[in-house]
């Protein structure tokens, strides 16, 4: 027995074992599978778990989850698949903490897309891809798409909430306003005859989509800039799923997540793209991955809750972070299934999706380009304000800077260069 005024010493190998197990406790635990069936074999996915955040910590993890569609061709995929992850990655300053670390996630995300679009296209090959990428780390979830695959989160309490967004053509009027605007011509096939049939595509080129990666044949108004939602989650945790085109053009989002409600991940993967091909056979690369986001001691999906009336509950709407609600005293009274929107942005300017008002952009260095990430000497550098017609809210000096490369990929994106020469529009 210790006597009065004795200490016991603990190891510190048992304190960090025990700091460790209480680390586990506050972090989900993450259960994914994934399922597909292919027509064309320009479906792929990208699965990494326990990535190390700061290596060799082996506490600090994220978890990457991506699915891409290929079209023309699986080349697009296929390096979108190997390099995105890494090109994000470098998009992200060192020496981050956790909270800066993934406030800085949705720029670097941009980056990223950016950058690998830019590196794939100049392999001259003209096949390209969809993209859907999702990055957890801990209870914060961060999508980042273009295309037309999407993720749908159900949460614990059974609202359904999107997101990613819709790029195709027929469905979305703003991008076929941008696309106009940048000289693009958006219509449907014309069979001869004054007769028009199928989906409205983007010409030259015939593409559905007005953003991808890839796609070098058909003009730099398709664009790769992704649109980005981060939100977060409560330990009531929930299931995403994420599928390409031959599940949504088959399921709706309820449809989805109804028939595969109370499966583990694995199973309900399957199940999702059984449902999604059961009508009228494969007729397209379908490919479903399901992650299930919960407290470790939940190894199960949670029971299944009461069915509502109507067609369910649809969430548009987020709870917003504010000043308030990001502190202690909050956290202790928030509702116990509301699932928190810490960032959304859509649009397809750079100007406006690597603005130097985003959050801990005094850590990004000043001579580095925003999007390629190539050292600039002083001088050479264009603002990424340059040449923007909202003059009033930037200066053109101010970064963040591109290298000449990313700044004329920049202008092509915007409609101010014609694409594949160096010349410019009257406009």
């Amino acid at each position: 027995m210790l006597s009065k005024g004795e200490h016991q010493t603990v190891p510190l190998s048992v304190l960090l074992k025990r700091e460790l197990a209480n680390e586990k406790i506050e972090k989900p635990e993450l259960c994914h599978g994934q399922a597909s069936q292919s027509k064309k074999g320009e479906d792929f996915t990208l699965v990494k778990t326990e990535c190390q955040r700061v290596l060799g910590d082996g506490v600090a993890t994220y978890s990457v989850f991506g699915l891409f569609d290929g079209h023309n061709g699986s080349a697009a995929a296929i390096y979108a698949k190997e390099n995105l992850l890494q090109n994000v990655l470098s998009a992200i300053p060192p020496d981050l903490s956790r909270d800066e670390w993934v406030a800085a996630l949705p720029r670097a995300l941009v980056a990223g897309f950016v950058k690998t679009d830019k590196d794939f296209q100049e392999r001259e090959k003209t096949s390209g891809t969809t993209v859907t990428f999702v990055i957890i780390e801990g209870w914060v979830v961060t999508v980042a798409s273009v295309g037309d695959s999407r993720c749908i989160l159900e949460s614990a309490e059974g609202g359904i909430y999107y997101l990613s967004a819709d790029h195709r053509l027929e469905c979305n009027e703003e991008e076929r306003e941008r696309i106009a605007a940048c000289g693009g011509e958006v219509g449907r096939l014309n069979a001869g005859g004054g007769t028009e049939i199928g989906p409205l595509r983007c010409w030259p080129g015939g593409l559905c989509l007005s953003r991808s990666i890839g796609d070098m044949d058909v003009g730099e108004y398709i664009v790769p800039v992704p649109y980005v939602k981060q939100v977060k989650l409560t330990s009531a945790g929930g299931r995403l799923v994420i599928a390409s085109d031959g599940v949504w053009d088959s399921l709706s989002a309820e449809l989805a997540v109804e028939c595969s409600r109370g499966m583990p991940a694995d199973a309900a993967a399957s199940q999702i793209v059984k449902e999604a091909v059961q009508p009228k056979g494969i007729r397209d690369d379908t490919t479903c991955i399901v992650i299930d986001i919960q407290l470790p001691e939940k190894p199960n999906p949670p029971a299944p809750p009461p069915k509502k009336s109507g067609k369910g509950v649809f969430k548009s709407m987020f709870r917003k972070r504010t000043s308030e609600s990001s502190s202690n005293i909050q956290k202790d009274f928030c509702e116990p299934d509301v699932v928190e929107e810490l960032f959304e942005e859509g649009s397809a300017s750079l100007s406006d999706r690597l603005d130097a008002k985003y959050p801990v952009c005094n850590m990004f260095k000043l001579f580095i380009c925003a999007v390629c990430q190539v050292e600039i000497k002083p001088g050479q550098g264009v603002s990424i304000h340059a040449g923007s017609s909202n003059t009033s809210s930037s200066r053109p000096w101010d970064g963040p800077f591109l290298c000449s490369n990313c700044q004329e990929k920049k202008e092509a994106m915007e409609g101010r260069r014609t694409f594949g020469d160096g010349r410019y529009n009257s406009e």
